[in-house]
């Protein structure tokens, strides 16, 4: 039998079923699905906030943004990074992780840029970040602090959605939010639920990615459901 191992995936029990004429059986085949996914949200992560990006940049405006939103956020994914290095989990079960954080830093410093004037406070909250961040990053932290922190994150991810939600209901409009990005972080959120059972990730990690699912969901309801509201809106200032 000859062993069939690509970045971690092992097709060896797989193609031996099939060269037999068999069917994979569901232990074999699972975990193969599982990783092929894992990587594919890995891949597809490099580009997710992309569209957004784009959307700010085309029409030079962050109208309907939730600056506070995209800034925890950013905070959501620095501890979550941390602690799956921490962890020492697979590359394919958080590896979008890190491609997310930086389009979010990103994000953070264009919606800033389209913000101007930026407050006392903006400038505070940006500073403590970059001085904290590296820490938190190295873990070089106290462990019990560090498991606090990633239990905190499914809070800080919970609240980084719910004054952006609240200002699509207030305004009856989703602004410059793009359905594309919304679209890619609900599915993302499903996948990983199913990547992280199989990598046997904690219930922790688990967790929030259901957390994903219900909050980018309903952004994505709100962003359909408002649609032909913002573009009755456009066609009266025209």
């Amino acid at each position: 039998m000859v062993e069939m191992k690509f970045f971690g995936m092992d097709f060896t029990c797989a193609l031996n079923s099939l060269s037999n004429g068999e069917f994979p059986e569901k232990d074999c085949l699972l975990p193969l699905i599982s990783k092929i996914l894992g990587y594919a949200i890995v891949a597809a992560s490099t580009t997710v906030k992309l569209p957004q990006i784009m959307k700010i940049l085309k029409h030079s405006s962050v109208r309907g943004l939730s600056v506070v939103a995209f800034e925890l956020e950013v905070v959501g994914y620095t501890i979550a990074l941390a602690y799956c290095l921490h962890k020492g989990l697979p590359f394919s079960a958080y590896g979008e992780l890190a491609f997310l954080l930086v389009q979010a830093i990103i994000l953070v410093a264009i919606i800033y840029y389209f913000s101007q004037p930026l407050g006392t406070k903006t400038w505070i909250r940006a500073l403590l970040y970059c001085a904290l961040a590296p820490t938190v990053l190295a873990g070089q932290i106290d462990p019990l602090l560090f498991e606090a922190l990633y239990a905190s994150q499914h809070a800080i991810f919970f609240c980084a959605r719910v004054p952006q939600i609240w200002a699509n209901f207030k305004n009856k409009s989703t602004g410059e939010l793009s359905f594309l990005t919304s679209l890619m972080n609900c599915a993302g959120s499903m996948v990983r639920v199913f990547t992280s059972m199989q990598e046997k990730a904690p219930t922790s990690v688990i967790l929030g990615s259901v957390i994903g699912i219900v909050t980018n969901g309903t952004i994505l309801s709100q962003i359909i459901a408002y649609a032909g509201q913002s573009a009755k809106k456009e066609k009266k200032t025209d």
